[in-house]
C-alpha cells in the first residue's frame, strides 16, 4: 500500500483538477475571476502559512535571502493562472487542460535549448522529441478545432483567440514557477512554505484590478465569498499541495503517466456542463495528446 501513495496522491491531483476546470468554468459565467483570485488563494495562503509557521518559524527570515527566486516564483504563479482563468472562461475546459499540460515539456525543451540551468538534465533523446512533436502537432490541431467552431462551444468569439494565446502563456509561465518552486525546495524550504509565500504577488495584483473596477466582481453574499475560498482552498492550493507530496513518493514515469491523462478526466467530466456539447473532434486530439504524452516519457526513461 505504502507503494501506491504517491501515485494515488498524483491521480487525486488530476481528478481534482478535473472537478477544479469544470466547476470554474462554471462560475466564471456570474463571477469575476480577478475575484474568483482573490478569494481562491488567500484562505490557502494564510493557512499554509500557519502550517509553516508552525513546522520552522525561521523560514520566513530566511525568504530575504532568496529574494530574485521568490519573485520570479510569484510573477511566473501570477502570470500563469490569470492567463488559465481567462482561458477557461472563455473556452472549452478540456481544450484550456490539454494545452496548458502540452505546453509544460516543450517549454523545458525551449530552456534547455537557450542553455538555461532552469532546465536541469537537458535535452530529451531523439525518440522523446519525435513523441513531443506528436504534441505540438495536437495543439495545433486542437486550436485550429476551436476557431472552426467544432469544439464543444460552437460559437466562436474574439476573446476565444485570445485566450488560446493566454493558455500557452499560462502552460509556459507554470512550468517556469515549478522550476523556482524546485529551486525553493532545494534551499531548504517545505512544501508548506513555498504554498504559503508563491501566491502573494497574485492576490495583490487581483486586488488592485478591483479596486480599480471599483466592485467586488458580482459576488452576491458573504456566504458565496466563502464558498468560492473553500473551492479554491480545496481544488487549487490543496491538490497542488498533494501533488509535490505525490511526485516525492513516485517515480518520475509514474507521476507523468498519470498526469498526461488528466485531460481525458476534465473532457469527461465537462460533459455534464449544459453550455459544453460532445465534441468527438476534441476526444479525439486529447486521446492522441495523452498517447504522446504517455509515449514521450516512456521513450525518455527507456532511454535514461
Amino acid at each position: 500500500m505504502q507503494s501506491l501513495f504517491g501515485p494515488l496522491m498524483v491521480l487525486a491531483f488530476c481528478l481534482s483538477q478535473a472537478l477544479r476546470d469544470v466547476y470554474f468554468a462554471h462560475v466564471f459565467q456570474g463571477v469575476s475571476f480577478f475575484a474568483l483570485i482573490l478569494l481562491a488563494f488567500a484562505p490557502s495562503t494564510v493557512f499554509f502559512g500557519l502550517v509553516a509557521a508552525w513546522q520552522d518559524r525561521s523560514a520566513f527570515a530566511r525568504l530575504r535571502q532568496h529574494g530574485g527566486t521568490l519573485l520570479a516564483m510569484n510573477v511566473t504563479t501570477a502570470l500563469a493562472w490569470t492567463s488559465y482563468f481567462f482561458a477557461l472562461s472563455n473556452l472549452e475546459p478540456s481544450i484550456v487542460n490539454t494545452i496548458h499540460s502540452g505546453i509544460g515539456p516543450l517549454t523545458v525543451i525551449a530552456l534547455a535549448l537557450m542553455g538555461s540551468p532552469l532546465a536541469g538534465a537537458g535535452l530529451p533523446g531523439r525518440a522523446a522529441l519525435a513523441m513531443q512533436g506528436g504534441s505540438i502537432a495536437t495543439l495545433i490541431a486542437l486550436a485550429a478545432v476551436t476557431l472552426a467552431g467544432q469544439s464543444g462551444i460552437a460559437q466562436v468569439t474574439v476573446n476565444m483567440a485570445v485566450a488560446l494565446a493566454l493558455i500557452c502563456i499560462s502552460g509556459s509561465a507554470i512550468t517556469i514557477s515549478h522550476l523556482y518552486a524546485k529551486r525553493m525546495h532545494e534551499a531548504g524550504f517545505n512544501a508548506a512554505m513555498v504554498t504559503a509565500s508563491r501566491y502573494v504577488f497574485i492576490m495583490i495584483a487581483a486586488s488592485a484590478a478591483m479596486i480599480w473596477r471599483g466592485d467586488f466582481g458580482a459576488v452576491a453574499s458573504v456566504p458565496q465569498a466563502v464558498w468560492l475560498g473553500l473551492a479554491g482552498a480545496l481544488l487549487i492550493a490543496l491538490p497542488l499541495y498533494a501533488l509535490q507530496i505525490g511526485i516525492a513518493h513516485s517515480s518520475q514515469f509514474t507521476a507523468h503517466v498519470i498526469r498526461s491523462l488528466g485531460p481525458v478526466f476534465v473532457f469527461a467530466l465537462e460533459q455534464i456542463d449544459p453550455r459544453i456539447s460532445f465534441s468527438w473532434p476534441v476526444l479525439i486530439l486529447i486521446l492522441a495528446y495523452s498517447f504522446f504524452a504517455i509515449s514521450a516519457n516512456l521513450a525518455h526513461g527507456w532511454r535514461k
